[in-house]
């Protein structure tokens, strides 16, 4: 039945071609004689009149409207890039008490390192020490391309969870040791009784395998990768979420060598301590696998955003603090389990966001909240 069917529907096809086939043959011949002349004016009965060498109608307002958007368009490009180009290294605002905040910081591309401490003059670099910065304004780093280090005086009470926004060489942020608001562990930022992890720098890996020895300095003190792909040349990492994908750069190094990088360099475990992931606290970093603590109650807005990296969330428990917070602190831990913590009561907005890495993730029935 079903070829009688296609037979069918293919005489119908053979018919209709047909029939049209005879229809042109027989259609008699159509010519618009237009006089050569008159090619690019001629009107067709029916259609508006061609524009050719004729103004359209408030052609010279139009014009006038277009060159005006364009110079706007260009006049405010300028701006921006002689403000860019011409404004001050550092951008203050006077608080009541006498203290300032930390507004922007305008790096020219010559700073790696900066300490944030008291009101310094863009022009001479002197600081005056009778006004301590006490607060860092959101975006106040944002896109820096250049800082590496960021070390946060003894005064400073409030960070803006958004102050070092994207800002990708980022290895390390050291505070104070009097600041009783703030602390850090080895260069991730946490606030002073640990119970919320601030700031994960983006390139805080970086760090880590000068740290472990897959790299080294030179006599510039410029960093090297020890890490090489097949023609021998540098790479700055073991880049790729498996293996197979490591392989597809280089054949230098085998499984258990890839599994012992992410463990030393890419694994991370948050303090026992901690009750708060706070608001991209660990965005865009690369992260391979991530240690919670159960007694973790809120996972903050964008709290792993973009975090490519990341493979795998645990949880664990244990009987006693944990103090090391790399891989190897797993050994100590009472029990490890693949999902959010139990006792998680939040997650914000776009918490989970752009995790391509990851295949699997388990929310216990303590969650009450979960954002956009």
């Amino acid at each position: 039945m079903k070829h009688k069917k296609e037979n069918k529907a293919k005489k119908n096809d053979d018919f209709l071609t047909k029939e049209a086939k005879q229809e042109q043959a027989t259609a008699e011949a159509y010519t618009i004689d237009i006089p050569e002349d008159e090619i690019w004016t001629y009107q067709i009965e029916g259609l508006e009149a061609p524009h050719i060498n004729k103004d359209f109608k408030h052609a010279t307002a139009k014009k006038i409207l277009v060159v005006a958007a364009i110079v706007v368009a260009i006049s405010i490009s300028m701006f921006f890039s002689v403000m860019v180009l011409h404004s001050d290294l550092y951008s203050f605002k006077d608080l009541d008490d006498g203290t300032c905040e930390l507004i922007r910081f305008s790096n020219d591309g010559s700073f790696k390192d900066i300490t944030i401490d008291y009101y310094t003059d863009s022009k001479t670099g002197e600081k005056d020490y009778s006004k301590p910065v006490t607060a860092i304004h959101e975006y106040a780093f944002n896109c820096d391309e250049t800082v590496n280090s960021i070390t946060i005086g003894k005064d400073v009470k409030s960070i803006d969870s958004k102050s070092i926004y994207s800002c990708w060489w980022i290895t390390n942020v050291f505070v104070d040791d009097e600041n009783p608001y703030y602390c850090d562990v080895d260069g991730v930022l946490y606030n002073k009784d640990m119970t919320e992890v601030i700031f994960y720098p983006n390139d805080h890996d970086k760090y880590l395998r000068l740290k472990e020895g897959y790299a080294e300095l030179d006599k510039d003190g410029v960093q090297h990768s020890l890490l090489k792909n097949d023609d021998g040349e540098e790479i700055e990492e073991l880049i790729g979420l498996t293996y197979d994908e490591v392989l597809g750069a280089t054949h230098q190094y085998d499984e258990a060598y890839f599994n012992e990088y992410n463990q030393k360099i890419r694994t991370y475990v948050v303090p026992s301590t901690v009750t708060k992931i706070g608001e991209l606290a660990f965005a865009y970093t690369n992260i391979s696998d991530i240690y919670f603590p159960e007694g973790l109650k809120v996972l903050d807005n964008m709290a792993l955003f973009k975090n490519t990296q990341l493979r795998n969330i645990y949880s664990y428990t244990t009987d006693k603090p944990i103090t090391d917070f790399t891989y190897k602190a797993i050994d100590s831990m009472k029990t490890v389990y693949n999902s959010l913590p139990e006792g998680l009561e939040f997650i914000g907005s776009d918490c989970f966001y752009y995790l391509r890495g990851m295949d699997y993730v388990y929310i216990p029935s303590s969650v009450k909240h979960i954002g956009h």
